[in-house]
């Protein structure tokens, strides 16, 4: 167990190689967390973890395929090994595949979405859920997106509501049900569990159109992993209304 993680906290963020993943990773190093860098791909992974490390932060790569239960287990028992514990899962791994009107989209689509964005976030949060339970006060932060939001994506005014991509929009209104479900169960624990909208943030996922910039992208949900425990807000989907400053406020 190295001493960061004896003297400080652990941040487990999926999907972490780049992008928004990434960000999130590097500002909760330089909030002093030790950075693991979960990402299926070695190199890019080690090459991510080396990024931060060159800027004199924290972190360590540990693979993990989030569609992959020997390695979520195998993830699983590393941290438990190295770290004993975990302060901050953040699911942020997710997949785009849809670009078509519903009534064209294949099933295999919809189940390799389905994969990835809810159930390996639902294997891999129960699985690190005994970790996250021998920290102080656990975070589980959980990537979701206005697209998943039935009340927006119904709405004929909403700046996004032309977008209609079934497998990826009704894979994150099941995030934000699922975050729903795990805030529930652990209300009455230190643990909280929460579901961040990072915005229209140029990534890979949109083929960089988006025109927020990953650091904007991970304000929010490095705000909801490093809540104070005196702090009463926990559960449900969140929403993040953006100000001329970019500062967050997360409904």
């Amino acid at each position: 167990m190295t001493n960061n993680s004896q003297n400080g906290k652990v941040a487990l963020v999926t999907g972490a190689n780049k992008g928004i993943g990434l960000e999130i990773a590097r500002q909760l190093a330089q909030l002093e967390y030790t950075a693991l860098i979960g990402a299926r791909d070695e190199t890019r992974g080690q090459e991510a973890a080396q990024t931060l490390r060159n800027e004199g932060l924290t972190a360590q790569f540990v693979a993990l395929d989030v569609t992959d239960e020997n390695s979520i287990s195998a993830a699983t028992k590393k941290i438990e090994g190295e770290h004993g514990k975990l302060d901050v899962l953040v699911n942020n791994a997710g997949i785009a595949l849809d670009q078509m009107p519903p009534s064209q989209v294949d099933l295999e689509t919809l189940r390799r979405t389905y994969e990835t964005n809810v159930f390996g976030m639902f294997a891999v949060t129960k699985a690190l859920l005994p970790l996250l339970k021998k920290s102080g006060a656990g975070r589980i932060v959980n990537m979701s997106s206005g697209l998943g939001s039935l009340a927006q994506t119904s709405d004929p005014n909403w700046e996004y509501g032309f977008v209609n991509a079934i497998a990826y929009c009704s894979s994150k209104s099941a995030v934000n049900a699922l975050t729903v479900q795990f805030a529930k169960e652990l209300r009455d624990t230190p643990i909280k569990v929460n579901a961040a909208d990072p915005g229209y943030v140029a990534t890979d996922l949109n083929q960089n159109q988006g025109h927020r910039t990953v650091s904007q992208g991970a304000i929010a949900p490095v705000r909801l992993a490093t809540l104070p425990a005196v702090d009463p807000q926990r559960a449900t989907s969140m929403k993040t209304v953006w100000f001329p400053d970019n500062l967050p406020l997360i409904l």
